[in-house]
């Protein structure tokens, strides 16, 4: 069988949030079988906040979660990280709201992970698997879900800006397709707003060193790590504010102009929309050759606890 995982052994690290400026404590822990993604934060008496849709708060330039009265923020990295990398199991201990930007994209959360180990448990992963298309829009944005045999991501956005008017790019998601090709892709955001932002409360951490900037004409901290690094990026963040499914996802995610508050209201109602996937788990990684052969299983939707 395709069994859940989780780390070997705990893991730390430290930065600053994006948007509220704080120092932050960071810490990966293992967890058992069916734990899924929990938040606990140090500071409220280890107050814990499952990664699911049911906890989400109100989004603003990131995906948070909110429970009693505690949250957490800028958790989209992060997620598509553990996600990516098939850790199915982990505690996030914060000492905080907001997760550590750390250098604006995933890579330092996969090198986290990388260096605590994972280890394979004793159960199946139970994996969300399309059977009829989902749709849902918002004006001239819209994000799909279609039947498919592996995860795979088609993005496009488009800007008015000179450098990135229109960018696309589809990739079929694996634990090294995102490593090499998602993971490394960094936030970005335009000088023009950056005011505005910081006039807010957002963006009091932000810097060259933890974002791509854009001026009037270019980038502002060349240079870029891919050509195409902004939709990878959107990328990045659909594939974590999609993990609040709860499990992961087989099918052809396709997403135009979508930011997190459409990713994570499609989110919600993909689990809404019961009839569209059913639950299934795979043979062990290697045992077959070609497209994995489902097993179904009961196809109660999954525990948004």
């Amino acid at each position: 069988m395709d069994a859940q995982r989780t780390l070997r052994r705990a893991t730390t690290c430290a930065g600053i949030g994006l948007h509220s400026g704080n120092k932050v404590t960071l810490s990966l822990k293992p967890a058992p079988v069916d734990s899924g993604i929990r938040f606990r934060r140090t500071d409220l008496q280890g107050l814990e906040i499952p990664a699911t849709v049911t906890n989400l708060a109100t989004i603003q330039y990131a995906t948070g979660l909110t429970r009693e009265e505690g949250s957490v923020e800028t958790i989209e990295h992060l997620l598509a990280a553990l996600v990516s990398l098939a850790v199915d199991n982990v505690i996030v201990e914060l000492n905080t709201p907001e997760v550590p930007i750390m250098d604006g994209s995933a890579a330092p959360f996969v090198y986290l992970i990388q260096e605590a180990g994972v280890k394979r448990l004793a159960a199946p992963r139970r994996y969300l698997k399309v059977i009829r298309p989902i749709s849902l829009s918002q004006g001239d944005k819209r994000i799909s879900l279609y039947p498919s045999e592996h995860f795979r991501v088609t993005y496009s956005i488009s800007f008015d800006h000179p450098l990135l008017r229109h960018q696309s790019r589809t990739i079929p998601v694996t634990e090294e397709s995102f490593i090499e090709e998602i993971a490394p892709a960094r936030t970005f955001g335009f000088l023009k707003e950056v005011e505005t932002m910081r006039q807010n409360g957002l963006a009091l951490g932000g810097s060259l060193e933890n974002a791509v900037v854009l001026g009037e004409t270019g980038v502002l901290n060349n240079p870029l790590r891919f050509e195409d690094e902004f939709v990878r990026h959107k990328i990045l963040d659909a594939i974590g504010d999609l993990a609040l499914v709860g499990h992961p996802v087989i099918g052809h995610l396709v997403a135009h102009r979508a930011g997190h508050a459409l990713h994570t209201a499609f989110a919600a109602r993909i689990l809404e929309e019961t009839d569209a996937w059913r639950m299934v788990e795979l043979p062990a990684r290697g045992a077959v050759v070609g497209a994995p052969v489902p097993v179904p299983v009961n196809n109660a939707a999954p525990a948004v606890n």
